[in-house]
Parts: C-alpha cells; sequence; structure tokens
C-alpha cells in the first residue's frame, strides 16, 4: 500500500490544507522516513507503518542538534501527527503512535467561506444538460445542505436515506453513526440525480445501494469530487481556495451567524469534541455584541 499518495489526498480533500502546506507535510514525512532507514533514498513503509514513539522523540532531538529552526520542528510534529491520524483514521495501525509527542500551540488557520450567494452561482454554474449534471448538483446540494464530510457523501448509501423523516444516516469517524436532517431543496436534488443519470447506469456488482456513482456505475473518488468543485467554482468566477471541505465549512459558519447552537451543530458535523466544533466561531464583532446585547440579562 503506497501510503504518501493517499495522505497527499487526504491532506487535500479532508484537511483543505493549501498546496504549499500539502507538499511541506510530505516532505516532513518522507525526512522522518529517510531518519528511519538511516538512509535519504529509501522511504520503508513498513517502517514508517511501526514507528514508536522513541522514533519521533528520537527524530525531534535529531533535528534540534541539526539547529533546525523551531517552527520547522513544530511544523514536523504537526506533519507526523496527520499522517498517524491519517493511517489511523484508514484503519491501516490501531493506535497513534504521536498521541503523546507534544504539539506545538500554533494559530490555527481556518479555509475559506462561502456566501450563500456564491453557493448559489456555483450551483448555477453546473451544466444540468450534462450526463452528470444533475449528480454534480445533487452532490453539492447534499455537502453544503448537510455538512458532510467528503468521504462521508462518497460512501453515502441509498438505504442511508429517510427522505419521509427529513433525514440520513451518516457513518462517520470512528464508524460513528449520526441522524443529519436533509432539507427540500437537497432532497429535490437528490430525486432528480436518482430518478435521471442513475436509473439509467449498469451499476457494478457489489455497488447497487451507493447513492453517487461515476458513469461506469462505480463508487467515486475524493478525488472525482474535488476536480468536479475546482471546475465548478472556476466557470461560477470565484476566485477563494475551494474543496468540498468549503461546503462544510459553510454550512457550520452559516448555522452559527444565523443563531445555531453549538451543540446542535457538533451533533451534525459528527465532532466528537466540541472545541472542534468552535473553529466555526469567526463571527464578527458586530455579531457578537448584537448577541451579547440581545441574550445577556445584564447587558
Amino acid at each position: 500500500m503506497l501510503y504518501l499518495p493517499l495522505f497527499q489526498s487526504y491532506l487535500r480533500l479532508e484537511k483543505s490544507l493549501s498546496p504549499k502546506t500539502v507538499e511541506a507535510y510530505l516532505c516532513d514525512v518522507k525526512k522522518f522516513a529517510h531518519f528511519l532507514s538511516h538512509n535519504e533514498e529509501i522511504i520503508d513503509e513498513a517502517a514508517l507503518k511501526n514507528a514508536v514513539l522513541n522514533n519521533f522523540q528520537d527524530y525531534m532531538q535529531h533535528l534540534f542538534k541539526e539547529k533546525t529552526k523551531a517552527t520547522s520542528q513544530a511544523r514536523t510534529v504537526s506533519a507526523l501527527k496527520a499522517f498517524y491520524r491519517f493511517l489511523q483514521y484508514e484503519k491501516v495501525i490501531e493506535n497513534d503512535p504521536t498521541e503523546l509527542l507534544e504539539a506545538p500551540k500554533t494559530a490555527r488557520t481556518l479555509p475559506d467561506v462561502l456566501s450563500v450567494a456564491e453557493i448559489e452561482a456555483i450551483i448555477a454554474a453546473i451544466d444540468l444538460s450534462s450526463k452528470e449534471g444533475h449528480r454534480n448538483k445533487a452532490m453539492i446540494e447534499v455537502l453544503y445542505g448537510c455538512g458532510l464530510r467528503v468521504s462521508e457523501l462518497i460512501n453515502l448509501k441509498l438505504s442511508q436515506l429517510f427522505f419521509r423523516d427529513n433525514f440520513i444516516r451518516i457513518i462517520g469517524k470512528g464508524d460513528k453513526e449520526r441522524l443529519v436532517p436533509i432539507g427540500e431543496t437537497a432532497q429535490k436534488a437528490v430525486i432528480h440525480y436518482i430518478d435521471g443519470f442513475r436509473s439509467k447506469l449498469k451499476i457494478k456488482k457489489g455497488m447497487e445501494d451507493i447513492l453517487f456513482l461515476n458513469r461506469r456505475g462505480a463508487k467515486l473518488t475524493r478525488e472525482m469530487i474535488f476536480i468536479m468543485i475546482k471546475e465548478v467554482a472556476q466557470l461560477a468566477g470565484i476566485q477563494k481556495n475551494i474543496s468540498p471541505h468549503t461546503f462544510r465549512h459553510s454550512f457550520a459558519t452559516h448555522l452559527i451567524e444565523g443563531g445555531a447552537d453549538l451543540r446542535a451543530v457538533q451533533e451534525m458535523l459528527g465532532h466528537a469534541s466540541i472545541t472542534t466544533t468552535e473553529i466555526y466561531t469567526h463571527l464578527d464583532t458586530d455579531y457578537i455584541r448584537s448577541a451579547i446585547a440581545q441574550f445577556h440579562p445584564r447587558y
């Protein structure tokens, strides 16, 4: 199994990191692999998979002796943590060996948020006369309407749709299930796709229950979703750095700005900790002031 190419896609599609950050993280992991093999030309993926805490501590000590800048050391820790969380996410390893590796306190960068008008412009730019047009529209409606991760979108099944009750059942990280409300707009887009494009496909064996399929009747990849969104955003004239995660981020941001309860948003996003959800509370000062004025009894 080639971990690094998959890790690269994971950083771009699941974490929505910039191309420069992705490149830096890959470089950091490769350098660690060279350190493990004592060879600057060899990347032993088995050694990477089996690394333990002492290996990371020895490597950080090596960087310190090499007088590596503190900022570069901090990024290395972040890169290694991201890589081993990815291996755990893909069930390559059971436990994260970097869990006790001290992480530096660094400022969190937030991905771009789309306005409602920008999201509408992106959806309007989809060519509905093409074979995949209604499928692409349905996927974006579900990404934004339900705040899904791209991995949750491509694994969504027909048997997980409960439109009569206005919910979909999602299998998230760690195989944790959650129910997410789905609105009428997204439901209509999905039904139009199912009755149109999907009903005409020759579906591959084993893919009968997968909702979103390619023209060969097989499950889509994260890369396909990423490319589609980039192309449509470009057609819509959106200059921001767009990825599937942008719609999830916009979903949460718009809910919180509209006054939604943080705990409810946490449940819909499938965050284990509310501190993860709190990154979406990057609200402007006027909104925060008006919220306090409205709800605080002694303001």
